[in-house]
């Protein structure tokens, strides 16, 4: 299953005519929504609850969607705040950032003060056109299942959806900067050589 490729395909005339209707809300919109839960959650059963709750919750307030996005987007935008939600919930009492800082030498040579690449990645070919593309998103999701559950976590809140640092931070329980700096640049590590591996060698 791609990494959010659902929710990037663009839906067919005949999608986006059924979607007018929220009773083919599941049938238009539930594998990409499933799809972004399940990213995000891992356990399938909580995956599909939150899809229910948020097409219930879409149903509540159907009257307020003004179409400044699309429905898909919408629902998203809804279904991320429940995954949110959840995640403040489940590890409240399960601080991500426990035995980080012994990570720190392993990875800091990786990147400058800013966070960036000391040593930019390999040849990427095409990185815009390759997100565009349902095996690439296949291959990330691959590369992803690869990476310990919280740093997965964590990587799809900041790469996938955009968190900020501080939003992060209290989501998620990290008790500082750096322990989430430490954190992100070993999952972009990780993450860069199995995708080098993978996806971006000859």
């Amino acid at each position: 299953m791609g990494v959010g490729v659902g929710a990037l395909t663009p839906l067919s005339p005949g999608q986006a005519a059924a979607a007018a209707d929220p009773a083919a809300w599941l049938d238009v919109h539930g594998d990409a929504l499933y799809a972004y839960a399940l990213t995000r959650v891992r356990v399938p059963a909580v995956a599909e609850d939150m899809v229910q709750e948020t097409l219930l919750a879409a149903l509540g307030s159907a009257d307020r969607f003004r179409g400044e996005s699309t429905e898909r987007t919408w629902l998203i935008g809804i279904l991320k705040h429940k995954v949110l939600d959840h995640l403040r919930r489940s590890i409240r009492e399960q601080p991500l950032d426990e035995q980080v800082e012994e990570d720190t030498g392993h990875v800091a040579g990786y990147f400058d003060h800013t966070g960036h690449w000391a040593d930019q990645p390999g040849a990427w070919g095409d990185p815009e056109g390759a997100l565009q593309q349902e095996q690439f998103w296949n291959v990330l999701s691959d590369c992803m299942e690869r990476l310990p559950e919280r740093l997965r976590t964590l990587y799809a809140l900041r790469e996938l959806d955009g968190l900020e640092t501080e939003e992060l931070m209290r989501v998620l329980n990290i008790s500082s900067r750096n322990n989430l700096w430490v954190m992100l640049s070993r999952t972009r590590l990780q993450l860069r050589q199995c995708l080098e591996a993978n996806w971006f060698s000859p």
